[in-house]
C-alpha cells in the first residue's frame, strides 16, 4: 500500500514519529513536509531528535497568513499526490496543512486518515478550531 504522510507542524512531527516507523515496515510512506514550521528551531531538531527520515518531499511553504500558507499548500500538493498516486493519505491535528492535504486529498477522491481527529474547543476565534471543522 502507498501512504502519503504529511506534516508540517511541531506536533505532527511528534505524531508522526512512531508512526512512520511501523508504516515503513511494510509499506511504501512518502513524508511530505509542507514548510508550515521551517525554521531548524521548529523543524530540523525534532526531525533530528526523533530520529525521523528526511521528507520525500517539502513544499517550503514558510511564514504568511493562514489563507496565504494554505493556498501556497494547495498546488503542489495536488501535483504531488497526483504524481504518487497514494492509496492513502494520512494527516494529523488542525494545522494549515492538515485543512490543505484535506482538502486536496477529498477533491482528488483519495481515502484520508486523520490521527487526532474530532478534537474541538468550540472556540470560533481560535484558527486551528476552524481547520476542524
Amino acid at each position: 500500500m502507498k501512504i502519503v504522510s504529511v506534516v508540517g507542524a511541531r506536533p505532527e512531527f511528534v505524531q508522526v514519529a512512531a508512526l512512520c516507523r511501523v508504516l515503513r515496515r511494510s509499506h511504501d510512506e512518502v513524508l511530505v513536509h509542507t514548510g508550515q514550521h521551517y525554521d531548524d528551531r521548529m523543524s530540523k531538531v525534532f526531525f533530528d531528535e526523533l530520529g525521523l527520515p528526511t521528507p520525500e518531499h517539502d513544499l517550503g511553504v514558510g511564514s504568511g497568513s493562514h489563507a496565504a500558507q494554505t493556498a501556497a499548500m494547495l498546488v503542489p500538493m495536488e501535483e504531488l499526490f497526483v504524481a504518487e498516486a497514494p492509496d492513502v493519505v494520512i494527516i494529523r491535528g488542525d494545522t494549515n496543512s492538515t485543512l490543505a492535504a484535506a482538502l486536496v486529498a477529498a477533491k482528488l477522491c483519495i481515502p484520508l486518515a486523520h490521527v487526532e481527529a474530532g478534537e474541538r474547543s468550540f472556540v470560533r476565534a481560535m484558527p486551528e478550531e476552524i481547520n476542524r471543522v
